[in-house]
C-alpha cells in the first residue's frame, strides 16, 4: 500500500482508504466507505 495512492489521513489522523484501493481490493466490505466505488450507504437519487 502507497501513501496518497492508496490511503491518507484525516485531520483526526485516521487512515483513509481510496477509492483506488478499494477497486484493487476488488469487493464492497459493505461498511458504508467514504470512497466506495460501488456507492455503498450512499443516498440514492430521487427521480
Amino acid at each position: 500500500m502507497k501513501e496518497g495512492e492508496d490511503f491518507y489521513f484525516n485531520e483526526a489522523g485516521l487512515m483513509v482508504f481510496t477509492a483506488n484501493y478499494h477497486l484493487k481490493r476488488g469487493y464492497c466490505c459493505k461498511n458504508k466507505c467514504k470512497h466506495c466505488p460501488w456507492g455503498y450507504g450512499k443516498k440514492k437519487e430521487k427521480k
